[in-house]
């Protein structure tokens, strides 16, 4: 890719840069030599990072974490209000004359319809992540957006407190194509540091998984049995996931396994292990 090679006097802004990706796209731009703010709801330090302190909800200390900025990198995120937070954003960033948004979506945000209570209750995340889409595709600002598969951070999340139980509840025909978010950050460096892309071709793991593969794998790594049965989801959005909303195996370019993720993760006894990827 053609390197667009931001001044690197002029700090580039990560939104929720404390956070898991956020913390990963820090680090690589830092390590390019980039000058790097991010914009927190926490206090934070960190050696070469400004950090202000706001909330994209509210849109306090928007105005702040623009000032001066070429490029933004939106890792901000949660289950919900993605929307509210990209008005706000934007709004900030086109005052301040930012020239590119480097967004990440999710694999699945414009095919999984999310209109019923049971969708918005289960899968309200992907209609989140497609709402700030949208906000930021139409606010004038040159955007680039990527969607990834689910992390590893996460599918680790949901599986663990799940495998715990005496009988484990595996959701039927949900697949999953989870992929290392570290592989996330340096496509996103590569997105900042070029021009602007609109929406890129998606990114996802090199395996593709139903949620009782998921599961077992985890079992496997911390050495416990359990039985798996399975659970039916209703909705709309679910059956959008059973036909392949949320994978892309056309877009199998993450390198690490599920598997690989685990033996670096897990003890047997179901421990995090101290090892981390930087």
């Amino acid at each position: 890719m053609e390197t667009h090679a931001p001044d690197p006097t002029r700090p580039i802004l990560v939104t929720g840069g404390s956070g898991t990706l956020g913390r990963l796209v820090v680090a690589r731009l830092r390590a390019r030599g980039q000058s790097v703010r991010v914009l927190s709801r926490g206090s934070h330090a960190a050696p070469g990072v400004e950090f202000v302190t706001g909330d994209l909800l509210t849109g306090e200390g928007a105005d702040a974490a623009v000032a001066g900025v070429d490029v933004i990198v939106h890792c901000a995120g949660t289950r919900k209000d993605d929307g509210e937070k990209a008005k706000h954003l934007v709004r900030a960033a086109s005052a301040a004359g930012v020239r590119h948004i480097v967004f990440i979506s999710v694999i699945g945000a414009d095919r999984i319809p999310v209109a019923s209570p049971i969708d918005r209750a289960m899968f309200g995340y992907f209609a989140s992540k497609r709402a700030a889409e949208r906000v930021i595709a139409e606010s004038g600002i040159p955007s680039t957006t990527l969607r990834a598969s689910q992390f590893f951070d996460l599918t680790l999340k949901t599986v663990r407190p799940m495998a715990k139980l005496p009988v484990v509840p595996a959701p039927s025909g949900l697949r999953f194509q989870p992929i290392d978010e570290a592989e996330v950050a340096d496509r996103l460096v590569e997105l900042a540091l070029g021009a602007p892309a609109g929406v890129v071709p998606p990114i996802a793991g090199p395996r593709v998984y139903t949620f009782a593969d998921l599961i077992r794998a985890y079992l496997r790594a911390i050495g416990k049995k359990r039985p798996i049965i399975g659970m039916p989801t209703p909705g709309k959005a679910a059956a959008a996931i059973r036909a392949g909303a949320t994978i892309d195996p056309d877009r199998a370019v993450g390198q690490r396994t599920w598997e690989d993720y685990l033996a670096a993760h897990v003890r047997p006894s179901g421990a995090l292990t101290a090892q981390r990827r930087s």
